[in-house]
């Protein structure tokens, strides 16, 4: 690992850095020379003469040559008392180590301008003064007259045998690597974004996952984020990429598929944890009322787990995010199903400070009842996650000293258990990684473990509970970005309550990415998914809707029947409801003399019109709109209600009035008639004979 003199000022204050490069007294010297180690043999030294082997180089990195320069080695006899006083040394927070090797190397030749030169210490543990089991502070300095320019710190591990006495217990070590990456769809059909295709690349980080996975030991457990498993899945058959100005369709990835099928090959006999899908933030989750999501997310992440890596997964853990959860979002976990969560040490820390190493497992109380809590190593975990540019060497020589430490620490319980988990979204370094798993699995105070070994004891360190700090709940998504995704999230229930089957939304994987822990940090990014989903579920909810809202119907005289008509343009059959109210009761109700309207459940195929005759009674002439709502099987409210127009005309009424005055008419007529016919006629003479007159 190679450390310039200029940031060694930001060394001393990274705790956990390996090495440290100490200033030099000017400036120009500060960017003078670079001092690195490649190599400490062996690992760790057992016998006063076995020879201990430190080589490297000097780099000269100024355009001009330099000479007189000297390279020494520092050391001390005095072993360091625990980790504690091991990490203030490497983090530069103690004085520089007071003995000095009498074989002080001057570079004889000149370093060239931006050239190098190699140098190499050879020492035995009795030449150096160590005197027993221990790590030893050693360290190698580059000066120029009496100015030191550049400084690495190391150690040296001593386990020398000891005859007779018995040899503690091995601390049994688990490793848990992740594979999460952030959500790079909106909806199922669509990218954000085509990052995946350069993290496939031969420098990107899936590249270098799938490189870990093919040598990892079978101890390794695996904590695969399943929604990146269907993004890549996705890409191998092709997919299309969302722009500012225009969609982009991209035909199948073979990289995609190739890694596919690298990591289904080289996870087929590791332990494989399947984390609920797209990673969601559940602690916010709970905090905001979104609690069916983590369920969920639980579900859907072990059908897709299983299905594209075409083996059984492990879906009773959890890992959440920065390893940190409270009892809310425990309680989540535990309902869904979750045994077991792997979290922080400082999320569950003990009830009285220490600075020995407590055992890894400890039981937390929920509401489903005990789940059990694996707590990271912080300081070996971030050994497994330095920079691309480290070579390795001394971070494997402080991973052998602290694990060597931790097996002859006191405790409760000897036999402990240790378990190391980089950050959940790191930037693996294949070299560095697989060089520690080999000397993990070397080591023979180590015995590798799974991480589903590893239970608490009977005997167990009090524990103060789940610490969650104010700070913890600051960097959750906040209410303010959560409102819409709960909006959001309860228009993609409607898209399935509609429907016949009911089965899961088809939106429900995207809800899920809008609720992602990954926008912790990007929530523009997430703001703008959750839009493009929104606009998604809109449109697919308004294949669903009340046809001809915008045509008057006709309500013929007080009382009668108007028909409301609903199109499914959708792909399934629906059931709804059809529930019609007046906004204007004045002039029109809802229901005909004692026939009121029936509430039936509608089923509809796709593709296909269906509906109902509405009774109703108009008061008085004139316009009158009503609301009509759909609703779910459930009863729940399926889209804002549509207004109606019903034109009454009270023909009815009208047409009583002119066939009873046309009745009158004729009557009248008929009378007047008859009379003026009898008023017409003569009265006849009465018939006499002609013997009447003569009598």
């Amino acid at each position: 690992m190679i450390r310039k003199a200029a940031i060694a000022v930001a060394l001393s204050a990274a705790l956990l850095a390996p090495l440290v490069a100490t200033a030099p007294s000017t400036a120009a010297s500060k960017q003078a020379v670079e001092l690195s180690v490649a190599a400490v043999t062996p690992d760790y030294a057992t016998g006063p003469n076995m020879e201990i082997k430190l080589s490297g180089t000097v780099s000269n990195t100024t355009s001009a040559a330099m000479s007189g320069l000297s390279i020494r080695l520092r050391y001390s006899s005095q072993r360091f008392a625990d980790r504690a006083s091991m990490q203030a040394y490497l983090s530069g927070q103690t004085p520089q180590l007071g003995l000095i090797s009498t074989s002080t190397q001057l570079l004889n030749q000149s370093v060239a301008a931006n050239g190098s030169t190699p140098w190499e210490f050879v020492r035995t543990p009795a030449a150096l003064g160590l005197n027993g089991f221990g790590v030893y502070p050693v360290a190698v300095e580059i000066t120029q007259g009496y100015t030191s320019l550049a400084e690495v710190r190391t150690v040296i591990t001593y386990t020398p045998d000891q005859p007779g006495q018995p040899r503690p217990p091995k601390t049994r070590l688990a490793v848990a690597l992740p594979v999460i990456d952030q959500p790079h769809r909106s909806d199922d059909g669509t990218f954000i974004d085509d990052k995946l295709a350069a993290a496939l690349g031969s420098k990107g980080d899936l590249a270098d996952l799938a490189k870990i996975a093919t040598t990892a030991p079978k101890s390794v457990t695996w904590f695969v984020e399943p929604g990146l498993l269907d993004d890549l899945d996705r890409m191998s058959q092709g997919y299309t990429v969302h722009g500012k100005d225009s969609d982009q369709k991209i035909g199948p990835s073979a990289a995609a598929k190739q890694w596919l099928d690298s990591m289904r090959s080289s996870l087929a006999a590791a332990p494989v944890v399947a984390l609920p899908y797209a990673d969601p933030d559940v602690t916010a989750l709970a905090h905001q009322g979104l609690d069916a999501q983590t369920g969920r997310a639980l579900v859907l992440g072990g059908q897709k787990a299983r299905a594209l890596l075409k083996r059984d997964v492990q879906t009773a853990a959890a890992w959440p995010v920065n390893g940190a959860l409270d009892d809310d979002a425990l309680d989540l976990l535990a309902v869904g199903g979750v045994k077991t969560v792997l979290l922080n040490s400082a999320n569950v820390p003990p009830q009285q400070p220490t600075t020995a190493t407590l055992d890894a497992a400890a039981t937390l109380d929920s509401v489903a009842g005990p789940v059990t809590a694996l707590l990271t190593d912080p300081e070996l975990s971030r050994l497994f996650e330095a920079g691309a540019g480290d070579s390795g060497t001394l971070s494997k020589q402080r991973f052998v000293a602290e694990t060597a430490l931790i097996s002859r620490e006191e405790g409760p319980n000897p036999a402990r258990s240790v378990v190391i988990a980089p950050s959940r979204r790191w930037n693996p370094n294949p070299a560095l990684v697989n060089t520690l798993l080999k000397t993990a699995g070397k080591l023979p105070w180590l015995q590798m473990t799974q991480l589903g070994s590893i239970k608490p004891g009977k005997v167990q360190v009090p524990r103060a509970g789940l610490a969650y700090t104010d700070q913890d709940r600051k960097d959750e998504l906040s209410a303010k970005y959560l409102a819409p995704v709960k909006d959001l999230a309860a228009s993609a229930l409607l898209t399935s309550q509609i429907t016949a089957a009911k089965g899961p939304s088809a939106f429900d994987a995207a809800v899920l990415r809008a609720a992602s822990s990954a926008w912790r940090n990007s929530t523009r990014a997430g703001r703008s998914l959750t839009k493009q989903v929104q606009s998604t579920v809109k449109a697919d909810m308004a294949q669903i809707q009340v046809t001809g809202a915008d045509r008057p119907r006709t309500l013929a005289g007080t009382d009668g029947k108007v028909p409301v008509s609903v199109r499914n343009s959708g792909s399934k059959p629906i059931a709804l409801y059809i529930d019609v109210t007046s906004n204007d009761p004045e002039v029109l109700t809802i229901g005909s003399g004692s026939e009121k309207p029936k509430r039936e459940l509608l089923q509809i195929l796709a593709g296909q019109s269906g509906g109902l005759n509405v009774p109703m009674t108009a008061k008085s002439s004139g316009d009158a709109t009503v609301s009509v709502q759909l609703t779910t099987a459930d009863g729940l409210p399926y889209g804002k209600p549509v207004k109606l127009t019903i034109r009454t005309t009270g023909y009815t009424g009208i047409a009583l009035v002119i066939v009873g005055a046309a009745l009158a008419v004729m009557l009248a007529a008929v009378v007047t008639r008859i009379v003026r016919r009898r008023a017409g006629r003569k009265p006849a003479s009465s018939p006499r004979t002609r013997e009447s007159e003569s009598v």
